[in-house]
């Protein structure tokens, strides 16, 4: 391979994470300056901190997708041992379970319920749709 391919890899990874990182910060500052404008516009503190943690998660995870990505790369094409496979492989499992736990926070509910959840609306309809 070309020398100049596996530095095009290692600063390509290196700019996945720090994407992954700025999007966590950026997502941080703008759920915090998000709920600190509600709460100043009158919407209840509860509201206001149901929907920061809802922002807060939701830019956690796109962080920690970005952050994934960038391990995976790192593993299998910069340093392909099979010692880096098993840490990629630990590294993937926390990073799923925090995934997995932050999307029921943010859902209130188990990702195979969203389906349920669809099926019944669309079987519930208001009375103002059938009548002409």
């Amino acid at each position: 391979m070309d020398e100049w391919f596996p530095q095009a890899l290692k600063l390509t990874t290196r700019i996945i994470e720090v994407g992954g990182i700025a999007i966590i910060v950026l997502g941080t500052l703008g759920a915090s300056i998000s709920v600190l404008w509600q709460v100043f516009q009158g919407r209840s503190g509860e509201d206001a901190f149901n929907h920061y943690r809802s922002n807060l998660g939701r830019a956690i995870l796109l962080g920690l997708e970005f952050l994934v990505a960038a391990d995976i790369i790192n593993t299998v094409a910069i340093e392909p041992s099979l010692q880096s496979l098993f840490i990629l492989g630990g590294i993937v499992l926390i990073r799923t379970f925090l995934s997995f736990s932050l999307e029921v926070e943010i859902e209130g509910r188990w990702p195979w319920e969203r389906y349920k959840a669809h099926e019944k609306k669309e079987k519930i309809q208001p009375l103002s749709e059938h009548i002409p």
